[in-house]
């Protein structure tokens, strides 16, 4: 499969899949739908798909740019943020040995094209910061504004650690729903996603929400897991309960930062071979 093929099979099995919490074809939110999503993931791919000539931050840029003219929304700045470097490994390196050097060599302009991107995305629960703050102009290479961050999104901690998280423990879990649902393509995806939401407290909801209401979304989601999703029928009832909790209050709860690292993991094991 093509780069851009892979981008776009990724994106699309991360939005159609019924995560808890998350758009999907049978659950829209009032101001975003499913089809938004599977729009913003062509989009994403012929934009990404162009690292080669455009670079990392230009293709990120080019591609929040694109869905914002022609979806108006910020369905996937998140993705794209985590795609951006994992599309520009060379095709005879595994993700592990290539994301360092693509990382390391993101310098103060590839800040100011990421900070743009953001700026445009208007992502949910954005607040001022005393050093390196999104509004203003930075001026260190990507790997330091993003250590900044990373206490409070898990998608910037990724560029400070080489995306360890999603090649280890992301892939890992991907490969074990991959096997323990005998192709249930969907029900893997679900099961990744509570994966991550226990084990990784949702950035999103936590800027959004606070820490406490963080961490009882974390509590919740490994409670599901605990049920024997989804072999007990208890397990099913577990998540529905767990479901309409994250969609109270206008879905405030939304664990967005969840699904885009799904969507990377989707990505990583396409690229090499975990999944097919």
């Amino acid at each position: 499969m093509e780069l851009a093929g892979i981008i776009e099979t990724a994106c699309l099995w991360e939005a159609e899949a019924p995560k808890a919490g998350n758009v999907h074809p049978k659950a829209s939110f009032d101001d975003v739908s499913y089809e938004d999503f599977v729009h913003s993931a062509r989009i994403a791919a012929f934009m990404l798909a162009r690292v080669d000539t455009r670079g990392v931050s230009q293709s990120i840029l080019d591609a929040v740019r694109a869905v914002n003219m022609q979806v108006g929304k910020n369905t996937n700045l998140g993705i794209v943020l985590l795609l951006g470097p994992m599309v520009a490994v060379a095709k005879d390196q595994t993700l592990q040995q290539g994301l360092p050097s693509i990382l390391d060599a993101l310098n103060v302009e590839d800040s100011c094209r990421i900070y743009e991107a953001i700026n445009i995305a208007k992502p949910g629960g954005l607040s001022q910061v005393g050093e390196q703050d999104v509004l203003a102009t930075p001026t260190e290479n990507v790997r330091s504004v993003m250590e900044l961050a990373q206490q409070r999104d898990t998608i910037a901690k990724q560029y400070t650690n080489n995306f360890q998280d999603v090649l280890d423990f992301g892939l890992t879990r991907l490969a074990h729903w991959w096997s323990a649902t005998q192709g249930n393509r969907n029900q893997a995806i679900v099961g990744l996603h509570l994966d991550w939401m226990a084990n990784y407290p949702d950035t999103l909801i936590l800027r959004k929400c606070g820490a406490k209401i963080a961490e009882e979304s974390a509590a919740r989601a490994k409670e599901v897991l605990e049920s024997n999703w989804s072999e007990a029928p208890q397990s099913l009832e577990k998540f529905a309960e767990f479901d309409d909790w994250l969609r109270t209050d206008s879905n405030k709860r939304n664990p967005g930062t969840s699904a885009d690292l799904v969507a990377a993991c989707l990505f990583a094991g396409l690229r090499e071979g975990i999944i097919s």
